[in-house]
């Protein structure tokens, strides 16, 4: 399942990419977030591996980034591994002068018992959750 959003912040590409690009800022907009470990390659560079622990609700999930291009300030991707859900991500930020577009490119491929669970799941469903968390990165930056 492939999808793209995108939306408007209130801030110049400098500044977005300042709060975007830091470790420390994702439990201050990203819901659930409990630790993020790195776990190999030089952080924030292509190849680096960090695992990332979510409490969503009564369980726990746990993923593993992995940074495929960081290409700052127009694109930084990656993938994000959980249990039989493989996800590529690009993010693109484009120079509006005092705003930014952000645009990102979701690609969810589901495998054992997820690929079935994926047929009673509305890609409405990823979308929403996408749009919501870009949506907390936007309220957070245009107030930090």
């Amino acid at each position: 399942m492939r999808y793209q959003t995108e939306l408007i912040i209130n801030l110049p590409r400098k500044r977005v990419i300042e709060l975007f690009d830091s470790f420390e800022n994702l439990k201050l907009w990203q819901e659930g977030l409990v630790s993020h470990d790195h776990l190999s390659g030089e952080p924030g560079q292509p190849g680096a591996k960090t695992k990332l622990l979510y409490d969503m609700g009564r369980r726990r999930v746990e993923m593993i980034e992995t940074i495929l291009t960081r290409n700052l300030p127009d694109e930084f991707s990656g993938t994000y591994d959980a249990k039989g859900v493989h996800n590529i991500v690009r993010n693109f930020f484009y120079d509006q002068g005092e705003t930014t577009r952000w645009a990102l490119d979701s690609d969810f491929q589901f495998h054992g018992m997820m690929r079935l669970m994926s047929i009673f799941m509305p890609s409405s469903m990823f979308k929403k959750q996408t749009r919501q968390s870009m949506e907390a990165f936007k309220k957070f930056a245009e107030s930090a």
